[in-house]
């Protein structure tokens, strides 16, 4: 297990639809008991449908809400919502937006120093997520501790490194790498993370298709 980081956790992938609320969710469970409190956002989210209000719905954010016990509201959580699925810079120019990255930086502050910050990005370490930035750029702005989610199946241990050797050049924490299985898959010879312990030092963990992420964090700060 590994320490809890006193800066933060930002949730990123190595790729799109890899998994990154669910393992969000489970590790906001784990840490609501180890922490004075947890804060999420989901600073920005594409994709969103159309609810009976004005306001569109944030699936996404809407399950990190509930992770959190609905301890926020989902404009806090989650203030910049647009409808194609597509990157949010993109997605925003559709809707006549402009989405900067100081924009994100400031959805993400804290509403007391004292509790954790959970942040989701969208898609992965290198994606564009304003005008002018990447996931990358907005986990660099937050100086905070990166949780890579890799999808667990055949080139699981290039996308990795690949992500590892991203983040590391920011000069950033990776606390953790989890291995996610987003499909049931047939018992096979593969074992991801026997293969990628052996080029990384970074802890990994693995979370079983549909079942509880692993307990990742000791009770300490780090």
């Amino acid at each position: 297990m590994i320490a809890i980081p006193s800066t933060g956790l930002f949730i990123t992938g190595s790729d799109t639809d890899v998994g990154k609320t669910y393992i969000a969710c489970e590790l906001i469970r784990q840490l609501q008991n180890q922490c004075p409190g947890v804060e999420v956002r989901k600073p920005v989210e594409s994709g969103c449908s159309a609810g009976e209000s004005s306001l569109l719905i944030a699936a996404d954010a809407l399950k990190l809400r509930a992770a959190n016990r609905g301890r926020e509201s989902m404009e806090r959580i989650a203030p910049y919502r647009f409808r194609a699925a597509l990157a949010p810079p993109r997605a925003a120019k559709l809707e006549g937006s402009s989405l900067l990255m100081s924009n994100l930086i400031d959805a993400c502050s804290l509403d007391d120093n004292n509790h954790l910050l959970i942040v989701e990005g969208a898609g992965g370490f290198y994606s564009p997520l304003a005008e002018n930035g990447l996931n990358a750029d907005l986990a660099s702005a937050l100086q905070i501790a990166v949780i890579i989610v890799v999808k667990d199946q055949i080139g699981a241990v290039n996308q990795a490194l690949m992500t590892i050797q991203a983040v590391e050049s920011r000069h950033l924490t990776i606390a953790a790498v989890i291995l996610n299985q987003v499909e049931d898959i047939a018992e096979s010879e593969m074992n991801n993370i026997e293969d990628l312990k052996k080029h990384s030092s970074c802890p990994v963990f693995h979370c079983l298709f549909n079942q509880p992420l692993q307990p990742v964090f000791s009770s300490t700060l780090s």
